[in-house]
């Protein structure tokens, strides 16, 4: 028999049992939806988790100080490191693989009053650079510069929950507060951050000024932390040790003593998101799979009722010249044939899902936040088509030739005979 030949006596078979094959298809078609839908949920889970722990900052290090674990210069280990307003220009300065360093300095609880409402609030000196390390995006108004910095001037930007506390559904830029009796003008107001990582106060709750015009409200020769961020995440282990080293040097202990210094690299912390996220996602895709597996085994037991009920059409079909590769690849034609077109209902199915549904909540009604940065976008994965498709391929294929070769080996003179 020919190629079309084999291909006419298939498409035939699976119109003389349309309802059967449009069954078959349709649970396979389902399990290439349910892993097609199930990865696109796994792969926007992934991608909320991290963008919202990313919100602290893309590529935050904070520094504290500590106490020496070692001797150093001929003084004691226990000895207390406190860091230094001038340690910010020593690192700017020094170290070439830092890109942006800022002190900060926090007053807790302030004292914050804007008409009759009376907030305590978290108020953070920053520098201007601080805004690009900690992914500080404005929803109105502008950032702290260079200008505020220098002249001191008394300015403020609000955090998004501290703004509505303050103000409510009044625009804050332009109007005035006080912070423990200091009278601040509001320049800008933040986005909300949908945030799972911080330190100390979430910065939604808090309320920024400049670090030089902090000093109105406390000493800021000692700040309580330093952030920076690496120029190249590629160098950021080599950007750690040459921060050590300069700050070594200037407080007089060993650089490979860490507890004397307290660094904290975030990135590290985002392995075990990525882990969490990936983790997930390898469960859901199992899931998928399986589902696609038990559309498979149907496919092959679909296959071999096929057979059975058709053991006498084989018969003819042997008797009148039909070799056992053309039986062979009637019925492997047949199974690849549904499998393709379930594969095909699949994919329409999830992308007119995933359509359909696009957003799911997940963080967003926690930080009362309806920018959609924080729940899930369902899109159609690539990897999960591609994979789904390949594997649905593979099924059909193993599903199909057992059957196809149980039925090519069929004597035929039995075969006629068969009731």
């Amino acid at each position: 028999m020919s190629v079309s030949a084999i291909l006419r006596e298939a498409a035939g078979a699976l119109n003389f049992n349309r309802q059967r094959s449009l069954l078959t298809m349709a649970s396979l078609g389902w399990g290439v939806a349910c892993f097609v839908i199930l990865y696109s949920y796994g792969e926007g889970f992934g991608f909320a988790l991290r963008s919202s722990f990313q919100a602290v900052g893309q590529d935050l290090i904070l520094m504290f100080g500590g106490e020496t674990s070692a001797q150093a210069g001929g003084q004691r280990s226990g000895r207390e490191i406190q860091l230094d307003l001038t340690d910010v220009d020593l690192i700017r300065d020094n170290v070439p693989l830092v890109s942006a360093v800022s002190g900060e300095v926090m007053i807790r609880n302030a004292m914050t009053v804007r008409g009759v409402r009376e907030e305590n609030i978290t108020v953070r000196g920053v520098e201007p650079a601080y805004g690009k390390i900690r992914n500080m995006t404005m929803a109105e108004g502008r950032w702290i510069n260079g200008e505020d910095s220098l002249d001191k001037q008394r300015v403020a930007i609000l955090g998004a929950k501290s703004a509505h506390k303050l103000f409510g559904e009044i625009p804050p830029v332009g109007e005035s507060i006080t912070v423990n009796g200091i009278q601040f003008q509001i320049v800008g107001v933040l986005e909300t951050k949908t945030q799972i990582s911080n330190y100390n106060t979430p910065d939604n709750e808090c309320v920024f000024i400049p670090l030089t015009t902090s000093s109105l409200l406390k000493d800021i020769t000692h700040p309580e932390d330093i952030v920076w961020m690496p120029a190249n995440p590629m160098f950021r282990k080599e950007a750690v040790k040459n921060v050590r080293g300069v700050m070594a040097r200037a407080h007089n202990f060993m650089p490979n003593d860490e507890q004397a210094l307290q660094v904290f690299v975030f990135n590290e912390f985002q392995k075990i998101v990525d882990t969490m996220s990936l983790a997930l996602q390898i469960l859901l895709g199992l899931i998928g799979a399986l589902t696609l597996a038990i559309g498979g085994i149907g496919l092959a037991n679909i296959m071999l009722v096929s057979v059975t009920q058709r053991t006498r059409e084989i018969g003819i079909l042997k008797s009148i010249g039909a070799t056992r590769g053309a039986i062979l690849w009637q019925f492997l034609a047949e199974a690849m044939a549904i499998v393709t077109a379930g594969g095909l209902l699949g994919v329409l199915i999830g992308w007119a899902v995933t359509a359909g549904i696009q957003t799911l909540p997940l963080l967003g009604p926690l930080f009362k936040d309806d920018s959609g940065n924080g729940d899930i976008h369902l899109h159609i994965s690539r990897f999960a088509v591609v994979t789904s498709t390949v594997v649905l391929e593979v099924i059909g294929l193993f599903a199909g030739w057992l059957p196809a070769l149980k039925a090519s080996r069929l004597d035929p003179i039995d075969a006629l005979r068969y009731e």
